[in-house]
């Protein structure tokens, strides 16, 4: 009979090792990405400060030879501060705080859009070795935010599914792992601008 005991105390001691260290596992594994993911959100938010630190410069040369562009700064300026003033907690980035940062992102580019278009009217500009130089850098930076943006999106998406699955999603639950939102297209990206000549 002793022999039993020890044998049922040994199958009920492993079976709750084996759930221990299968809770542990997912626990652990869902940390990990939870922290990846906010570690490629910081990196996000480092060329989008990239960006908004290249416009005081950019604005500056602009300033000496545009100087009837005063709307078009000011609408730069503004859109920047709007655009650096919104901040997300990285631990718990919602689809919500993702849709307000990317607007303000968004308001600031198209700014800086309407800045470049309106600089075409000046040739001494455009021919400027500062100006041409933070250009350079400005696009180079607006390259570098959509990769960084993809790059969330690819750890935002592997968190989330891993979450999400069963039996996964029973720890997720139990200790408050929830999804995060994505970068999305601007609203009417799907269609193609119209060009005509």
């Amino acid at each position: 009979m002793k022999k039993k005991g020890l044998v049922t105390i040994l199958v009920i001691v492993a079976v709750v090792l084996v759930i221990y260290l299968w809770f542990k596992s997912g626990y652990n594994a869902m940390v990990e990405k939870q922290e990846a993911v906010q570690a490629q959100w910081a990196q996000v938010e480092n060329v989008y400060q990239r960006r908004a630190d290249l416009i005081p410069n950019l604005v500056a040369t602009v300033k000496g030879y545009a100087q009837h562009e005063q709307g078009t700064l000011t609408a730069v300026i503004e859109a920047r501060a709007k655009a650096t003033s919104v901040n997300i907690d990285p631990s718990n980035i919602t689809p919500e705080q993702l849709a307000q940062f990317q607007e303000a992102q968004d308001q600031l580019s198209g700014a800086l859009s309407r800045l470049l278009v309106s600089i075409e009217r000046y040739p001494d500009l455009k021919a400027n070795e500062n100006f041409m130089a933070l250009q350079a850098q400005l696009e180079g930076t607006e390259n570098r935010i959509t990769v960084e943006r993809q790059k969330f999106n690819e750890k935002a998406m592997e968190y989330n599914q891993y979450i999400r699955k069963f039996p996964r999603n029973i720890i997720a639950g139990m200790f408050d792992f929830e999804k995060v939102g994505y970068f999305k297209a601007q609203a009417g990206a799907e269609t193609a601008p119209k060009v005509e000549f």
